[in-house]
């Protein structure tokens, strides 16, 4: 189950969203994450569809990796899913006791599972083809008219960039925790949930130490090489849109368009 979790994690391969720029890319995740928003019918997810799986075409990444993340919040889908399907009134068509099951309820829990699904695989698409150092740099770059108003974007986008380099590092130490207590008798799978509550303890304390003791390492590590914050600074791989950057930029407003016209029911 640790092993799952794919965000944060890079797949390095030669493909189209590899070499396109940050910026497109988190443009591209921004669209599409407030399209799913946008979206209440069944063509307006076939469209979201055909635009995931497009991404998922050209980030050249096997989907079967990318699915794998999904295994790590199946619990959290799995609530949500069942609130939205027994919780929801409407016309009844099923119902054993308390429990009933409509036709608004079931819309609505199919549209919730498709959205957060589709959710995890559009942000993992984006950290798979994007390095840390390069996301650090287009968010900087995107969010630069902040700096007008004295927003630290620099420092920002650096601690979004090291929060998500470090999901990987902490799911490795998870495992290799795991592992060395269970090889000297943890049990974490039987008991009821408070015991399986307590049997974590031996897990987090050194997983608490070994995270304070990387952040340690690292702010000493920026500190000898003299680090001050983003004023001043230059880039060793300036970003510069190519045709492949201005052609993405053209299908983001083709289908965003597309989305608020199925939204208002004016196609």
């Amino acid at each position: 189950m640790i092993r799952d979790i794919t965000l944060g994690q890079y797949y390095p391969v030669d493909s189209v969203l590899h070499r396109m720029d940050p910026r497109t890319k988190l443009s591209g995740t921004m669209v599409f994450i407030i399209s799913l928003f946008i979206a209440d019918s069944v063509p307006a997810y076939l469209l979201a569809t055909a635009f995931l799986v497009l991404a998922v075409r050209l980030s050249g990444v096997p989907f079967s990796f990318m699915v794998r993340g999904l295994r790590a919040v199946l619990f959290l889908l799995l609530i949500s899913v069942s609130f939205n399907l027994f919780l929801t009134p409407g016309r009844v068509l099923f119902a054993v006791g308390f429990l009933k099951i409509t036709w608004e309820g079931l819309r609505l829990a199919g549209f919730m599972a498709l959205r957060l699904i589709y959710l995890i695989i559009g942000s993992t698409i984006m950290t798979l083809t994007t390095t840390p150092n390069q996301l650090t740099d287009g968010l900087e770059r995107g969010l630069g008219f902040l700096n007008k108003i004295r927003v630290p974007v620099h420092e920002i986008s650096m601690m979004m960039s090291i929060a998500l380099r470090f999901i990987p590092i902490l799911v490795e130490e998870t495992d290799k925790i795991m592992k060395a207590q269970m090889a000297r008798g943890a049990d974490f799978e039987t008991g009821n949930l408070i015991q399986k509550a307590k049997s974590m303890v031996p897990l987090l304390v050194p997983l608490f130490i070994s995270a304070f003791r990387r952040a340690t390492d690292l702010a000493m590590a920026m500190e000898a090489r003299c680090y001050h914050g983003g004023e001043g600074r230059t880039k060793m791989k300036p970003l510069h849109y190519v045709a492949r950057d201005r052609m993405a930029y053209g299908v983001y407003v083709v289908y965003l368009a597309g989305m608020i016209l199925l939204r208002w029911k004016l196609i």
